[in-house]
């Protein structure tokens, strides 16, 4: 048997959970508490997080940590600190507040004096134009940010000033700052075509986070280590790497923009993000009047091949100085303290790829980390959703397609090829979905980032402040109040049975996606779901690729230095560390990294899938549209050697080609699943639909097979076949394991009757904080109604029923089809164990006795119904109830089916 396996049938599983334990000063007895509290839902470690804490990293918040850890270290926990006073990460505990100007924030700015036409001359007076224009607040930071008092510098800096022809190519860029007499620049255009004057400077007085660290600033990312890692290792130096597992950082940024600004690309913004060694790395590339350039990041109107070139070289500057002076220097300081560097940048709205509330390039902004993360917050992925449609204030159109199809993948990706990282990814989950947010919507979302291959979660939240705490719930525990806390730790157990199964060995994954962040900055482009939809919804599984495994890491090229070596091999497939990727597609980009160009040719010339969406790219970064590199695309797409084809196209491509790995029968465009390797093969399969699935798997030839049940821990015959065959309800998984056997399922002989139990049931009802104190005795049939008897009312819900057994039955299957949520099956007063969702089937046969029987459901809600009276942060004055989302209480069917 696998070992793997054995150890989890013994009940050995891994731990992958570290939630977030929120601190604001409670009292040392509280802190104790909660240790155990997040002990007791089998999690074997924590998060520690200021929320805000009012004395981080002074004497308070060390007397809190001390008894964190010391009550951790006796229960054999482990310890990560989140590494600021609040997000996101950046802020440095307020050390940038009175550090030298030239720590903190800079930004490009420019503005635009339109030129006259023909003869006629463009005078500047260049007094007007020594400070950059003001700064204007977006409507939403005048709603968060009113009140708030931002220091004024006055080092604004005059950079270029520089003529622009509309349509111009590189000679009708002109440098004009140096022409400046007795304060005046004088231009008269060349030709009769419409020029501009662009005006470029360097101001400290943008954005609200001016009290933030520079992240392509070497001495100012490192006031983060200064003010944060040190001092903590000054007081625990001697638990690092051993209670005290590592550092977490949440949502670093480089703050360009506005706040919350999202969907815009580089050339929309307001500001760009700057430092000294972003200007080192252009004055290499474009030579010392690089400032002539600098306009064309935001230039509209200029040949589109010289502005794809100058962004993409500021974006790799950008991003490059991002991972060395920030992501490195952090995750380079935690691996020589022996603890481990992890965290997630924001990846909405396509913000992995940009500035402003994100770090410029997924792989490049976490490359200093130990695992691979990212986040799912606030209704980000829910159950059949995976559309785009309308959102709220923070997200107005709602990207289901980016959270279902790239936002696990592009985690998981990085976990598989990064050389740092070992498998290792990070998903921080349930966060900020609200009181209607249960185990049963959590185990979807579980399952849906597992199979994706996300192997570690940090639970959003546990929070010791008085409950209710309006702070982004639902929280887990809450004071005893969420009914649902006992069936959360089984949740956490699953997860930790399945995370440790796909984690120590490899995926296998047929194909790799280009990731698109160069295509993002340079032109039009195909986002990276509209090819992953076509994959995933046909179980062809694939990895999201940066250009950078195509690149010289060791290359001359000044604006990219510090790129990481991924060690790639090109032949007929497309090896990256350890994966194998069998196809390379191709999301259509106007313009493509020369590279990776290359890269793709290589790989056709070697007999590997090469399939491009959409067309061909019309130019590559470096060369634009005259690059050889193009006409080799073309002239193997013409020989079929490689492959342009439509989305609807694709997978029927892929499968022709052999680029599949499992296939099921009938089709479902919700089954997925994952082929993970360890000391045996494993496919973990799980069904997103609404609605059951039935039917088979292949995984290729015939083999001998046991499926897996990491809800019940079960391990059961699979026979030996080229096929399995297997029934699926939504939100439910099982794993097959191949090579591996086990005992048969016993099947009861003889005839089967279905009993109904609709009717006869005793109802009683008790808060979670009163539990088992049930009261309100009622009897009723089922259905049952309480949501609208008691519209207000959350905690736990019993059924008492009595049943008679004339003999004891070979088999009692106890069927309840639906309810909401948590549910546990009590008979003659021994539990059967909890389920989170339906359907819910109970084997009664063996805790049945001759006679009479007493059946005792209970069912826990969620908090949604009670919190309708609790403060919340987000309220509106005036504004509509909202509407509640869940029932409560057992609303479905419920039935015996007994064999005797």
């Amino acid at each position: 048997m696998s070992e793997v396996l054995q150890k989890l049938l013994a009940g050995q599983e891994e731990n992958h959970i570290l939630p977030f334990f929120w601190q604001h000063g409670e009292d040392e007895a509280t802190l104790r508490e909660y240790v155990n509290v997040i002990y007791n839902a089998n999690i074997r470690a924590i998060c520690v997080e200021s929320r805000p804490h009012p004395d981080y990293c002074g004497p308070k918040w060390w007397q809190d940590m001390d008894a964190i850890i010391d009550e951790s270290k006796k229960l054999g926990m482990k310890v990560w600190i989140l590494d600021d006073a609040h997000f996101p990460t950046g802020f440095a505990n307020g050390s940038l507040k009175e550090a030298p100007a030239e720590l903190r924030r800079q930004s490009l700015v420019v503005q635009y004096v339109e030129a006259g036409k023909g003869s006629e001359e463009t005078v500047l007076d260049m007094s007007q134009y020594q400070e950059a224009q003001p700064w204007t607040p977006s409507y939403i930071e005048g709603i968060v940010l009113q009140g708030q008092e931002f220091k004024i510098f006055e080092d604004d800096k005059l950079v270029s000033v520089v003529a622009i022809k509309d349509g111009g190519y590189e000679e009708d860029v002109i440098d004009l700052t140096d022409t400046c007499k007795d304060g005046k620049i004088v231009f008269k255009a060349p030709d009769d075509g419409a020029w501009k004057i662009a005006i470029v400077h360097l101001t400290r007085n943008r954005g609200p986070h001016r009290d933030y660290m520079n992240m392509m600033d070497m001495a100012s990312s490192h006031k983060l280590i200064e003010a944060v890692y040190e001092p903590h290792f000054e007081h625990y130096g001697d638990e690092f790497g051993k209670t005290i597992a590592g550092f977490f950082s949440d949502e670093p940024e480089i703050g360009n923009g506005h706040l919350y600004e999202f969907g815009k690309k580089i050339g929309q913004l307001d500001d760009q993000a700057w430092s000294d060694a972003i200007g080192e790395r252009l004055k290499a590339k474009w030579g010392k009047d690089y400032g002539r350039f600098l306009p064309l990041i935001w230039e509209q109107t200029c040949d589109k091949d010289l502005q794809a070139r100058v962004r993409c070289d500021y974006m790799d500057a950008i991003s490059l100085e991002v991972k060395k002076c920030f992501s490195m220097q952090v995750g380079d300081w935690c691996r020589a303290h022996g603890v481990k560097y992890i965290g997630h940048l924001i990846e909405d709205d396509h913000q992995h790829s940009r500035t402003c509330s994100s770090l410029g390039h997924y792989f490049r902004g976490l490359a200093g980390q130990d695992w691979a993360g990212i986040d799912d917050i606030g209704g980000q992925i829910l159950p059949q959703r995976e559309d785009i449609g309308p959102g709220d204030f923070m997200h107005p159109e709602r990207d289901g397609e980016f959270w279902h199809y790239t936002l696990g993948k592009l985690g998981a990706s990085m976990a598989a090829i990064d050389p740092l990282k070992h498998g290792s990814s990070m998903c921080e989950i349930f966060g900020n979905y609200g009181w209607s947010e249960g185990v049963r919507l959590e185990k979807y979302l579980a399952d849906h980032l597992m199979v994706r291959g996300i192997n570690n979660y940090v639970p959003h939240a546990f929070t010791p402040a008085p409950f209710p705490d309006p702070d982004c719930p639902p929280h887990f525990y809450a004071h005893g109040h969420n009914p649902q806390y006992r069936h959360f730790g089984e949740l956490m157990i699953y997860m930790n049975r399945i995370c440790t199964l796909i984690s120590g060995g490899k995926a296998v994954i047929p194909a790799a996606i280009l990731y698109n962040a160069e295509a993002d900055w340079a032109g039009d482009f195909m986002y990276m779901q509209k090819p992953a939809i076509q994959l995933y919804d046909h179980q062809i599984d694939y990895h999201i690729v940066p250009a950078d495994i195509f690149m010289d890491a060791k290359t001359a090229d000044p604006a990219r230095q510090g790129l990481t070596d991924y060690k790639a091999v090109l032949s007929d497939t497309l090896t990256v560390g350890e994966q194998e990727y069998r196809a390379l597609i191709v999301p259509y980009m106007e313009y493509m990294v020369q590279a990776a160009a290359e890269g793709a040719v290589k790989l056709a010339e070697n007999g590997c899938t090469v399939v491009f969406v959409g067309d061909l790219p019309h130019a590559t970064i470096e060369g634009g549209k005259k690059d050889p590199v193009l006409a080799q695309l073309k002239d193997l797409a013409a020989a079929g050697k490689i492959i342009v084809c439509g989305l609807s196209d694709l997978a029927e491509k892929l499968i022709g080609k052999g680029v599949c790995d499992a296939a099921i029968a009938p089709a479902s465009n919700r089954i997925r699943v994952y082929h993970y390797q360890q000391d045996k093969d494993l496919y973990y399969i799980v069904n997103e639909a609404a609605e059951a699935y039935t039917g088979s798997i292949c995984v290729g030839g015939v083999h001998t097979a046991a499926w897996y049940d990491a809800w019940n821990n079960t391990l059961t015959d699979a026979g030996t076949s080229d096929a399995f065959a297997f029934t699926l309800d939504p939100s439910k998984s099982l794993i097959l394991v191949i090579d591996e056997a086990a005992p048969a399922a016993k099947k009861a002989e003889g005839t089967e009757n279905r009993i109904d139990l609709m009717q006869g049931w005793k109802r009683s009802i008790c808060k979670s904080t009163e539990y088992p104190a049930f009261a309100e005795e009622k009897m009723i049939d089922l259905p049952d109604t309480l949501a609208q008897e008691l519209p207000k009312f959350s905690g736990f819900v019993r059924y008492e029923k009595t049943i008679s057994c004339d003999k004891v039955p070979q088999s009692a299957v106890l069927t309840i089809t639906d309810a909401y949520e948590g549910v546990e099956v009590f008979v003659n007063g021994e539990s059967l164990g909890i389920q989170v969702v339906p359907t819910y089937t109970y084997e009664l046969a063996g805790k049945l006795k001759s006679g009479e029987n007493d059946i005792r459901i209970e069912v826990a809600t969620t908090l949604e119904r009670e919190a309708q009276d609790f403060p919340s942060r987000w309220a509106i004055p005036g504004a509509e109830a909202p509407v509640l989302t869940v029932p409560s209480g057992i609303n479905g069917n419920v039935y015996l089916s007994v064999t005797e």
